[in-house]
């Protein structure tokens, strides 16, 4: 069989935006994603910094540090979509709160006739860790905390780094750092077996305990009155 496939392709991504409303003019200012074959990164990365053509609210600013004078000689959605979905082909799409990356990317795809990309190829990692861990804090700082992933230089959100983060949490959240690649396919792993595991026995003595009379009297006693229809007397 061709390894291509069997080949699992998924982009983890992040975006930054000028707000949380693409229906009141919100933007989009940063794509970040990373890619993952069979689970594995590859070391392949997205990056486009984005002209919103609008000003970046003050408020904003304090969560991603990104200025509309920054901005502004970057190009358009318009200009970097094409790169964007060559990027991410057929993959399947991993976001954390998939549904507000996926609105604003899919409202930008509409403004300028692109078809808009389907929720079936999409997975959430906000839902994932809401159904594993019901009741606690499932943001992507809370879960780095959790599985110990050093988020340190996440001072500012960037959708770069988040994606990156991203793609180490998702892979703690499918149980851990555990995929192999199709070229360990070949590795064999030594079978342990039952004969195996008795020949690394330390042997013991049996332990002898004498018993006197008296003690093994009352044992019978114990048994014969105690115990109803106890199974070796029928």
């Amino acid at each position: 069989m061709d390894w291509k496939t069997v080949m699992t392709r998924e982009i983890v991504f992040d975006t930054e935006t000028t707000g949380f409303d693409y229906a009141k003019g919100d933007r989009l200012v940063e794509i970040g994603a990373v890619e993952l074959i069979n689970h594995v990164p590859t070391g392949v990365t997205f990056h486009q910094y984005i002209n919103p053509e609008r000003d970046v609210p003050e408020e904003v600013v304090k969560v991603h540090g990104l200025t509309y004078d920054f901005l502004k000689d970057f190009p358009t959605f318009d200009k970097i979509a094409k790169d964007w979905l060559d990027f991410i082909g057929d993959a399947v799409l991993v976001a954390h709160n998939a549904s507000f990356d996926m609105n604003f990317v899919n409202y930008e795809l509409k403004q300028i006739g692109f078809p808009e990309i389907g929720w079936d190829r999409c997975v959430d990692t906000l839902e994932i860790a809401r159904l594993l861990f019901p009741g606690a804090r499932c943001s992507l700082d809370a879960l780095c905390k959790r599985f110990e992933i050093d988020n340190s230089s996440r001072t500012f959100h960037g959708a770069l780094l988040d994606a990156q983060l991203l793609s180490e949490v998702y892979l703690e959240l499918l149980g851990g750092k555990e995929p192999s690649l199709l070229l360990d396919a070949k590795k064999t792993e030594k079978k342990v077996t039952f004969s195996d595991n008795m020949e690394n026995k330390n042997y013991r003595e049996p332990r002898v305990f004498n018993l006197s009379d008296e003690e093994l009297l009352k044992h019978k006693e114990f048994l014969e009155t105690k115990i109803k229809d106890a199974l070796w007397n029928s």
